[in-house]
């Protein structure tokens, strides 16, 4: 690489990393780390444990922004270094060396450009994840399984908190449906764009003949609901019902009623939690998934009226990505046609790709 397409290519880096630091305002996240500091070495504040939580988290989600941007801006000016280092010494391994940073440089520039693209009105909130099986019968309900460790593996892989809330088994093998949360700032924002039907195509290991099956699984991804978001959810509007909760196949998980069904009557909507140990916790985790789902129904509502204000917006909450297994192996993305070669790596959390091309693709349907 000529010393003047480098030197053209490092300023063009730089150019893209103030703009991300404008976008990010580290000065502002500096002065917000300083005030969360402060709280957090209160001796009371452990008196309110969930509050402490959040305080703590949010604290470090804010310092780890800091560094990362911090970080990514000294390897782009250590960059200019590299390459006069390699230049002078006309050494080859150190300019191999240089052009590998700079191609990790790119790739984290990327990633952190989309970041700051992140900028709804509950982007930067946790997020609840459901996934239902469709149509397809018993290969939808392990398509469904498949969908939610993939989501767990992603969540694991970038250190992100999840936890079980309700799963309702399949008789015969996957699930019918299950609901977790993510516990990361900026959840909701990054995992918003999975939502919609996703299709498997592949030979069924559940038919004896051998065929070919298409099945269909529904993502739906809700912000968690804080206290400020005034959903308030009338007691004499809910019906509420108790059973035991259950495993795989059936089997008894406990032999108490602590499982609970909330079925909100004006709108029909239904949750479940079995997670917690007593019927207290799982009302109080349901009434929570009841409010995230009340919010996002009130969200797009408000947001059809927009669409229509607007002579029509853009529908993208369908059918969006197609796992093909059989004739050929493929992951293709309807929306933003971002596809890849690799299902496994795909079913074993390997998403990235997919979320970033989705967040592009959505604020350019924004504009």
């Amino acid at each position: 690489m000529a010393v003047v397409d480098v030197s053209e290519e490092l300023k063009s880096l730089s150019s893209t990393m103030e703009s991300i630091e404008a976008v990010l305002d580290l000065d502002k996240l500096r002065a917000d780390i300083a005030v969360l500091e402060e709280q957090a070495a209160a001796p009371s504040l452990w008196d309110n444990p969930d509050e402490a939580q959040k305080i703590t988290s949010k604290l470090s989600h804010l310092q780890a922004e800091v560094r990362k941007a911090e970080a990514l801006r000294g390897r782009i000016d250590d960059l200019g270094v590299l390459f006069e280092m390699a230049e002078e010494e006309d050494d080859p391994d150190t300019r191999a060396e240089a052009e590998s940073e700079l191609a990790a440089v790119k790739k984290a520039l990327d990633e952190m450009e989309v970041r700051t693209l992140l900028s709804g009105e509950y982007d930067s909130r946790e997020a609840l994840v459901n996934i239902r099986a469709e149509a397809g019968g018993v290969d939808a309900a392990d398509f469904a399984e498949k969908l939610q460790r993939m989501y767990l593996r992603w969540a694991e892989q970038h250190g992100y908190k999840t936890e079980l809330i309700e799963t309702s088994y399949a008789e015969e093998a996957g699930i019918k449906s299950t609901t977790f949360s993510v516990q990361a700032p900026y959840a909701y924002g990054t995992l918003s764009v999975e939502q919609g039907t996703h299709r498997l195509v592949r030979i069924s290991p559940f038919d004896n003949q051998g065929r070919r099956q298409t099945s269909f699984a529904g993502v739906e991804v809700l912000p968690v609901v804080e206290q400020t978001d005034h959903i308030e959810i009338d007691e004499s509007e809910l019906r509420v019902d108790v059973y035991r909760s259950s495993g795989p196949g059936g089997q008894g998980v406990n032999t108490t009623d602590s499982a609970v069904r909330l079925t909100h009557l004006p709108t029909g909507i239904v949750v479940s939690c079995q997670n917690e140990r007593s019927q207290i916790q799982n009302k109080a985790t349901a009434m929570n998934v009841l409010q995230a789902k009340l919010l996002e129904r009130q969200r797009q509502e408000e947001r059809a009226k927009m669409d229509a204000l607007k002579d029509g917006g853009s529908s993208w909450g369908n059918q969006m990505r197609s796992y093909v297994l059989h004739p050929y192996q493929m992951v293709k993305d309807l929306r933003t046609e971002y596809e890849v070669g690799n299902p496994e790596a795909v079913f074993n959390g390997e998403i990235d790709g997919f979320i970033e091309a989705g967040i592009r693709w959505r604020k350019q349907q924004e504009k």
